[in-house]
């Protein structure tokens, strides 16, 4: 019995090795701490509304899980929900079967099911964990993960954890279904649109001009209006157990699902100590930006007489949360003015900068990334003292295949020579407090720093000292030091990446050097080489960008001493390098690497990182399609317009590069039209359309219909005109565009334009008539009531005037 036990247990870790896999288990003996957590449905009131919500263990957030950095964790994951789950352990380094991403690299949890994941506790700090299905994150699954180290190294009494979050009163998948459709709502409830009456006051009409060049209404900063801003899951939370003088280590978790937050604290100025989890060099700071999915701990003091605030606000200024520590008379926190989007829209247009890069390519499988870094964003050929190597033109480079979308390329022989001749084995500095995550380096490459020339040139966010970028200069990450160096061996050789940000607010599609993540392939990344990715953001959004599995490098002004992040915030057209060598010898399978962003995720800013080897048999089962077809599932859309003259109805389904409209439109005179037609975008602007439409054949009769067939093409122009250019199977060519303006909050005035011609190709044309024509217009105005009802008024040049109400839905 004991031999057949050994034979099997010798097969598993054969199969193991086969595709590059440790074995898995608690093979060290180490000591097990156990947690079991219950997801469930449930209606919870987080913003004096009753709502559908997912809690873990009973609440939103969930328990904090505590382990000690050695342990062997044990974790029951129940899934007593109506739909199948997940949970990703956000920073932990871990065997990729366990990392939580369903279908990537973990088995979803299904219904009644209940999931183990078990892996050896490798280092120390604040994170957290959420789900990784669909917007479960957004309605609740997620909580705090707090690792002692082996030995305490900080001077501190106390603890507590703080984490953030924003809350909204509407089911998630209808808040991205609004974003998809372009609605104006959030901007106008939540107070950050700019109408033209505001513009036009701050004399900005030049500065708008320029947006609408570019196909973009005005600086944007955050998509989703929030019923409320959360801390521990309240708007206020009160502390007032921790006596005066005592010293407290704020574990600080940004567990928002699309909103950053400023944090800002009363009374005394704390010390940062630690980020992501991992040691900083301790230094006092107030005011403070955290990303998305970042983590920060603070150590506070308590005041002697009064109560300290611990204040977040929302980075657009739309809300705030607050925490109250000690007690006594309130020590407020220092207020964060609301951003000046008009302002900001003003410095920007004054710069030589170009916006409105591709988030949708013509051409996906062609490598354009360099191409697109030139043309859009910052022109750095501008700036002197600004070298930058990325401009070369790499698609004539020998060896490339082309065939495919490229984000990445390998070295040329001549690259290597330049930087990275050798490769030698990396081992690992251990301290007490974050142990597998300090690069070691050889005696001879102590003194050097591999990257101080990519640091120079285009490593950390370059700080431009020209007019108007001072509105980025506080999102860099300058003040955090790693305390131990963090550099790489300089003879590895090194495969640079570019990743350009890009974005559609019009459309809600995310990605990568204009590739979205469904009309990609994976990354391929190497152990035995420096993986350098430059983020270059092309778009008005911050992207807090996450690799899962992973810590690497941020370059920043400390060289050598460049802190270690598991998730880097790229400010709006800034540039940030991160590097990172292997993964602490587990260099196996497929991570994923996203804007945390959940709505930017969902939208397709999104890769697969692999190390290409075998896949795990266990997810031979569970294809990876259906993870990334959860960023380009179909939403669908429609509006009623009922009033006095006229009455219309439109439908919309798209997903990203296909869309089926219906439309049907009744006057009093009895003219119906209506219209189906199937569109196919070629990229973000321009679509071909083929379709029916039909048309009762005289007025006041809806005897007779004709029946047409229809082509064309829809094109979003510079300055945002809806341009829809066709023929019919009669030949019989047609122009029409259309446009919006929000002139005042809520009140927006639209115009629309029609000619059609007939030269008599098919139908004969009425005696002496060389052509006949008809030419359809409108105008009006329409105040919107709430996210689904707007008053309207317009004139039509068949129907006359009128007024009535539109509905959304």
């Amino acid at each position: 019995m004991k031999n057949i036990n050994f034979a099997f247990f010798l097969m598993i870790i054969i199969g193991m090795e086969a595709y590059g896999q440790m074995p898995e288990g608690n093979i060290d003996n180490l000591p097990v701490r156990e947690h079991t957590i219950t997801l469930r449905e449930a209606s919870v009131n987080k913003a004096g509304k009753n709502a559908m919500g997912m809690t873990v263990n009973g609440t939103i957030p969930g328990p904090t899980l505590e382990f000690t950095e050695g342990e062997y964790a044990v974790i029951y994951v129940k899934n007593e929900m109506s739909v199948e789950t997940s949970v990703h352990w956000h920073g932990l380094l871990l065997p990729n079967f366990y990392d939580g991403v369903p279908y990537l690299n973990t088995p979803p949890i299904e219904p009644g099911h209940t999931q183990k994941y078990e892996f050896p506790i490798r280092q120390s700090g604040t994170y957290w964990y959420h789900s990784h299905t669909m917007l479960q994150e957004q309605s609740g699954v997620y909580g705090s993960i707090v690792i002692q180290p082996k030995e305490k190294m900080l001077d501190y009494g106390s603890e507590l954890v703080l984490l953030l979050s924003d809350w909204t009163n509407e089911k998630p998948i209808n808040v991205l279904r609004n974003l998809k459709r372009g609605n104006e709502w959030y901007g106008i409830k939540k107070g950050t649109a700019t109408p033209l009456n505001q513009v036009l006051a701050r004399g900005a009409f030049g500065a708008q001009l320029n947006f609408w060049s570019q196909r973009m209404e005005g600086a944007d900063i955050a998509d989703v209006y929030y019923s409320a801003f959360l801390i521990n899951g309240e708007e206020s939370v009160e502390y007032p157990e921790f006596k005066a003088g005592e010293k407290i280590r704020l574990r600080i978790i940004n567990g928002a699902a699309s909103t950053s937050f400023w944090m800002s604290f009363g009374g005394e100025t704390p010390v940062l100590v630690s980020s992501d989890g991992l040691d900083v060099v301790p230094v006092k700071r107030n005011k403070t930006f955290i990303g998305v999915a970042e983590t920060y701990d603070f150590i506070v003091t308590v005041p002697q007489e009064g109560t300290m605030e611990y204040r977040i606000t929302a980075q657009d200024g739309s809300g705030q949360a607050s925490a109250y520590i000690g007690k006594g008379t309130v020590l407020p926190a220092m207020d964060i003015p609301k951003p000046d989007k008009i302002g900001m829209m003003q410095k920007m247009a004054k710069m030589d900068m170009k916006m409105g890069a591709h988030a949708l390519k013509y051409r996906p499988s062609k490598d354009e990334r360099f191409e697109m870094k030139e043309e859009y964003g910052m022109q750095m050929d501008n700036m002197q003292g600004v070298n930058d190597d990325t401009k070369m033109n790499h698609s004539t480079m020998p060896g490339m295949n082309m065939s495919k979308p490229k984000d990445s390329m390998g070295m040329t022989k001549m690259d290597m020579k330049m930087d990275h001749s050798k490769m030698e084995e990396m081992g690992m500095n251990k301290d007490s407090t974050n142990s597998d995550m300090k690069p070691h380096m050889s005696k001879d490459a102590a003194s050097k720093d591999n990257s101080k020339i990519e640091d120079a040139k285009m490593g950390h966010m370059e700080a431009m000292k020209m007019e108007g970028m001072d509105m980025f200069a506080e999102y860099n990450y300058d003040y955090l030091k790693s305390p131990n160096k963090t550099i790489y061996n300089k003879d590895v050789p090194v495969k640079k990446i570019l990743l350009n940000l890009t974005g559609n607010m019009n459309r809600y599609i995310w990605s990568m050097n204009g590739v979205p993540i469904s009309e990609t392939d994976k990354i391929k990344i190497s152990s035995k080489e420096v993986t350098r990715i430059t983020f270059n953001n092309l778009t008005m959004m911050h992207h807090p960008m996450h690799l899962h599995g992973h810590f690497f490098r941020v370059l920043n002004e400390n060289g050598e001493y460049s802190p270690l992040k598991h998730t880097v915030n790229v400010p709006p057209m800034q540039k940030v390098t991160i590097e990172f060598y292997g993964n602490n010898g587990d260099e196996v399978g497929d991570w994923f690497f996203h804007c945390h962003i959940l709505y930017h995720m969902m939208g397709g800013m999104a890769r697969i990182m692999s190390y290409d080897t075998t896949r795990d048999p266990r997810m031979n089962e569970f294809p990876v399609s259906k993870i990334v077809a959860e960023t380009n599932k179909w939403y669908s859309w429609g509006m009623v317009d009922v009033a006095s003259h006229t009455t219309g109805f439109n439908l919309t389904t798209s997903n990203i590069r296909n869309q089926f409209n219906a439309s049907f439109e009744y006057g009093w005179n009895k003219n119906l039209e209506g219209e189906f037609t199937y569109e196919r975008y070629l990229h973000d602007y321009l679509r071909l359309f083929g379709g029916v439409n039909i048309e009762n054949e005289t007025g006041d009769s809806l005897g007779e219909f004709s029946t047409t067939a229809v082509v064309g093409l829809r094109y979003l122009t510079p300055y945002l005109f809806n341009l829809d250019v066709r023929v019919d199977n009669k030949l019989r060519p047609r122009i029409g565009v259309g446009r919006s303006v929000m002139i005042f909050p809520k009140l927006s005035i639209f115009g629309y334009y029609e000619y059609q011609i007939d030269l008599g190709f098919v139908d004969d044309l009425p005696i002496n008539k060389d052509f006949t024509s008809e030419t359809v217009w409108s105008a009006g105005a329409e105040y919107m009531l709430s996210r689904n009802f707007s008053l309207m008024g317009s004139y039509d040049n068949r129907y006359g005037a009128g007024g009535g109400l539109s509905i959304r839905f």
